[in-house]
């Protein structure tokens, strides 16, 4: 009767120490954090860009291309060239020219394209950037943001700007 009376006990089962777990998984997350080094051309972008369209004149009200007695429409359009060159290798902004003269360099960029666009006798309608197809994507950005902030003489912002390749690479 000894025997009966007595329940049966369950061996303890097995229990995993979570704290020991998690403490390995953030070690080996640190650690492939650390460690990982992207490999330097995931940072360069070869460009493609789009073809150059330019802005027509249209009169205030009208839809763009009804008129059909005028036969250049773009003929009246005032354009700005930008030109940027790039270092082959590095892809880094090496000169710019704003129509034929020189610019130092970006950071110059901005106070000339100000004295241009303040200047009421040149009356800008769209701003084309001449761009080497060595330059970095990030390059190019740093002359979009400059030129996007800017404000014509009419108090409008810029908002035409287009970009071509450089003639001849």
């Amino acid at each position: 009767m000894g025997r009966r009376g007595r329940k049966k006990r369950n061996p303890p089962g097995v229990e995993l120490n979570l704290a020991a777990m998690l403490d390995m998984a953030f070690q080996l997350l640190a650690f492939f954090m650390l460690t990982f080094k992207p490999a330097p051309i995931e940072g360069q972008i070869s460009l493609r860009l789009p073809p150059p369209q330019a802005a027509m004149v249209v009169k205030g009200g009208q839809q763009a291309g009804s008129d059909e007695k005028n036969p250049n429409p773009i003929a009246g359009v005032n354009t700005l060239t930008i030109s940027v060159f790039a270092n082959p290798k590095t892809g880094i902004i090496e000169s710019l020219g704003i129509g034929e003269a020189q610019v130092p360099s970006v950071a110059a960029l901005d106070g000339k394209l100000k004295q241009v666009f303040a200047d009421p006798g040149n009356p800008f309608d769209q701003v084309i950037i001449q761009v080497s197809d060595q330059c970095r994507y990030d390059e190019l950005m740093k002359i979009v943001d400059i030129c996007t902030r800017q404000t014509l003489a009419n108090g409008q912002k810029l908002a035409k700007l287009s970009f071509v390749e450089v003639p001849g690479g």
